[in-house]
């Protein structure tokens, strides 16, 4: 139990697609002073992401889809490249939940995965954990075209990328998305 905050009240404001919460707390400052706030948490489960990557061609897979929240701040056309992620469903192990996550969206079956660490994405606003993984793959393991699932209303495109190139894109701005650098910062350290 940690002696240097109470929570008072937690306030549900929305629980439609994922939970919205706004939660009243006291919190001892540094003078040794309770001071009263609140915040809204955000609560959508947990995730997994991975990145798919083939030493032997300097591929990697990673996937293009709308997200309207970039819209909304700036990015013109919604589309964003990123890293295959889904979350993890009730109580579903993170590993088993990326590896039915790849296999939906970008159609490569895969088995043996790595988690290489976790991390809490945007930790003012939004409860979740996301779970890392990378994975080698080849053309063998293709075995759908992917694109997620129709009563998900998913419409994913899966990009093979040289992965250089596909760094480079990080400093021209193509690829905005936090788990996708960071995917693309530890596969220039540990793998390419």
């Amino acid at each position: 139990m940690n002696n240097s905050f109470k929570i008072i009240e937690t306030e549900l404001l929305s629980d439609d697609y994922y939970t919205l919460n706004k939660v009243t707390y006291e919190l001892l400052n540094a003078n040794g002073v309770w001071e009263t706030t609140s915040r809204e948490s955000y609560d959508k489960g947990n995730g997994a992401t991975i990145l798919l990557y083939n030493t032997n061609t300097q591929n990697i897979i990673l996937t293009k889809q709308l997200r309207i929240p970039t819209y909304l701040n700036g990015n013109k056309n919604g589309m964003l490249i990123e890293a295959c992620a889904g979350g993890v469903e009730n109580n579903e192990d993170p590993k088993d939940s990326i590896i039915r996550e790849t296999e939906e969206e970008t159609g490569y079956k895969i088995k043996n995965v790595q988690k290489i660490f976790d991390s809490y994405m945007s930790p003012g606003s939004v409860t979740e954990i996301l779970y890392f993984f990378i994975a080698e793959y080849n053309s063998d393991m293709k075995i759908s075209e992917g694109g997620g699932l129709l009563d998900e209303q998913e419409n994913i495109e899966v990009l093979e990328l040289n992965f250089h190139e596909a760094y480079e894109m990080i400093s021209t701005g193509k690829i905005k998305d936090a788990k996708t650098i960071m995917f693309l910062q530890y596969a220039k350290i540990n793998i390419f």
